[in-house]
């Protein structure tokens, strides 16, 4: 599972924050990590210098394996608060993406035939 984290030129890019966005997204979709291959994160402050309530947006793309990659994004008035925004978003579209892959539950089981014995 690769991580990519990208930061405009607003928002401070350090070991800390990209140790950080990595143990956060490891541990939220550590049950999924087999059928993930890729993330991309981007942090941006769209009011700049200008400052203002929930300008930090952050926009999370992930790429699961044989699949559409799928993206979200959440604003708010830290980094911190957008990042786990955005990943509660996407865990909610993508457990909602594996969920419609899986059999449904009143779905005829097939038996081999008795006879071949």
């Amino acid at each position: 599972m690769n991580i990519e984290i990208r930061t405009d030129k607003h928002i401070q890019s350090s070991e800390r924050l990209i140790d950080y966005v990595r143990a956060e997204l490891s541990r939220e979709f550590q049950r999924h990590s087999e059928r993930i291959t890729h993330f991309s994160v981007h942090l941006s402050d769209e009011n700049g210098d200008k400052g203002g309530d929930d300008d930090i947006r952050c926009m999370i793309e992930v790429r699961p394996s044989g699949l559409k990659p799928i993206a979200v994004s959440h604003k708010a008035k830290n980094v911190d608060l957008s990042i786990h925004g955005a990943i509660d978003k996407l865990k909610r579209n993508l457990e909602h993406t594996f969920e419609k892959l899986e059999p449904t539950r009143g779905s005829r089981v097939e038996f081999a035939d008795a006879d071949e014995e």
